[in-house]
């Protein structure tokens, strides 16, 4: 249906001329990928925006199906099975018709089918695909749900644990591997985690057993407990899947493999580290068909996304965004090059590692056993001719440098350091010791961020908090907010995914020079208040005040000082 109606419609209404339609059909045949895929990872077109488009040519409403709360007992009105095998979900029924979120309307199989089961006239409405199929997931999630079930059944069955025991001696450690067994366990795990939304496994051996874990929203939770002798397979399956040495354990190693999900290509980074138990494995999942998120939609206030619209529009000089390691730093640079990209500007990127494949954007893997590190690599595309460089992490006093070079000489530079807020990244780069002057006269802004939980938004309910905890915020005791109660959609848990929280310092005349007098992060972020910055904690307090988070999310999230 997409591609039958999508080149029309992107001429009719989205502004794209012939020319770059049949260019765009070219390159979806070229790479393999649906039309409508190419269109919104260009940033053609929002998502939203699209499937509005195509509802409007077929007639039909457009539902945007992730913020809609499902009737727990319409949902029995269809088979499980039957809506995961179609990847529909009923929406709401009067009298002899029921009205159904599906992504393919026009399919005249399914809407038989459906009225055939249901006994009822059905009405379709449009969905985006991967909203619905998530939602499908959520509230039928049968297959998806039994995948660690059959997993759990497969680690501790009899003819598992024979695989494992009977001929060891005889069999190599690859070949114990490779055992149909082994092979389903690690796959298991690999649909359980995607079906979870994890961002991380982690594959921990101790003493007595194996345990699995999945960092989901930030946050690790315990997936499974297995005998300890599947430990050694299970490492050594996945050290196989991404080409390390499975016979050295005493060293840390790195990989990659790929792995297909429900139709979507997921990117699995992998690390492995010698512990007194054995080798503790993590990976870590990316999904670029998840698609990369608009400036937009990263949650900064009007006000901040219009001084950031500002800051990223400059000619030249450095942008940093800061925050801890898993904190939306990565997310944010993404949005700001897709923003930015275009035919008239050279961006070339340094990243450690490559996570999302950007069009017209020359990106480089660092790669120290070949001589490219963040310092070299940036020595080099500095002759490539680039109007805005993105340098994955400013690590060392040379790398800054050249950088801050680069951002003098006319280039847009973005970069990111790990530091608590916005105002310690200043100092920060003094102490390793990049001279004050280059800061001073380099620098534009800083990002701060991080990630807050989001209330889940099928099961949100009001609550007023301890005392304590609004005290501790400054804020009136009695105060109403939102949580979540638990729901299937959350898995129980009251969050679902999350959400950025900002703290943005431009760099003004007067934060110039105290850099320049080398003065503390304490006095350039009074400084930065004065001007009108707002802090990490105010912006996260304003989001859980509107019902995105709770009070104690983001006290986990911000210390007092922030």
């Amino acid at each position: 249906m997409y591609e039958l109606r999508l080149p029309r419609l992107l001429r009719e209404h989205a502004g794209i001329d012939e020319a770059q339609v049949v260019s765009l059909q070219k390159e979806a045949a070229r790479v393999g990928a649906p039309l409508h895929e190419l269109v919104l990872r260009r940033g053609l077109l929002r998502r939203e925006e699209l499937f509005q488009i195509l509802a409007r040519d077929l007639n039909l409403p457009y539902v945007d199906i992730a913020n809609c709360v499902m009737d727990q007992e319409l949902l029995k009105v269809l088979p499980a099975g039957l809506a995961r095998r179609l990847q529909v979900v009923p929406l709401y029924r009067v009298h002899d018709v029921l009205t159904v979120a599906m992504s393919d309307p026009d399919h005249i199989g399914i809407l038989d089918e459906l009225r055939r089961v249901s006994g009822l006239e059905i009405s379709p409405a449009l969905a985006d695909p991967e909203a619905l199929r998530n939602t499908v997931n959520d509230y039928y999630p049968g297959d998806a749900s039994l995948a660690m079930k059959d997993a759990l059944t497969a680690a501790q069955a009899d003819d598992v644990l024979r695989c494992l025991e009977s001929d060891q001696s005889q069999k190599s450690l690859e070949q114990l591997a490779g055992q149909a067994p082994v092979v389903r366990f690690v796959n298991a795990l690999l649909e359980q985690a995607m079906t979870d939304r994890a961002s991380d496994i982690h594959i921990e051996p101790e003493a007595s057993v194996l345990r699995i874990r999945l960092r989901v929203d930030g946050l690790l939770k315990q997936s499974g407990e297995f005998p300890p002798r599947l430990h050694t397979p299970v490492a050594s399956r996945v050290k196989i899947l991404c080409g390390l040495d499975i016979s050295d354990k005493r060293r840390a190693q790195d990989g990659r493999f790929d792995f297909a999900w429900q139709g979507r290509q997921i990117d699995v980074r992998v690390s492995t580290f010698p512990t007194v138990h054995g080798e503790n494995v993590v990976l870590r999942l990316l999904d670029s068909a998840a698609g990369l998120v608009q400036l937009s939609e990263l949650g900064m206030t009007p006000d901040m996304a219009a001084r950031f619209q500002e800051v990223i529009g400059q000619p030249h000089g450095m942008v940093l965004v800061t925050g801890p390691t898993g904190s939306g730093k990565t997310t944010t640079l993404y949005a700001v090059l897709s923003a930015m990209n275009s035919i008239e500007k050279n961006i070339i990127t340094l990243e450690d590692p490559v996570e999302y494949r950007l069009s017209l954007v020359r990106q480089c893997q660092i790669n120290p056993r070949a001589g490219i590190t963040f310092a070299s690599g940036l020595r080099s595309i500095l002759r490539q001719d680039p109007d805005v460089l993105l340098v994955g992490e400013i690590r060392d006093a040379e790398t800054a440098e050249i950088a801050f070079q680069a951002a003098l000489t006319g280039h847009l530079v973005f970069s990111t350091l790990h530091t608590n807020d916005a105002a310690s990244a200043l100092t920060r780069l003094v102490d390793m010791n990049v001279e004050p002057f280059l800061i001073a006269s380099s620098v534009i802004a800083i990002l701060a961020q991080r990630l807050v939980r989001r209330v889940c938004v099928f099961c949100r309910t009001g609550f007023t908090p301890e005392p304590g905890v609004l005290s501790r915020l400054g804020i009136a005791a009695g105060t109403r907010f939102m949580r979540g109660a638990g729901c299937p959609a959350c898995s129980l848990r009251g969050f679902r995914g999350r959400a950025g929280i900002y703290e943005l310092l431009i760099v003004t005349d007067a934060i110039r020079r105290l850099v320049m007098d080398r003065r503390p992060a304490e006095e350039i972020k009074a400084r930065a208040l004065q001007d009108g910055m707002t802090t990490l904690r105010d912006d996260a307090v304003a989001k859980a005040v509107a019902g995105l988070t709770t009070p104690e999310e983001v006290l986990r999230v911000t210390p007092d000082q922030m």
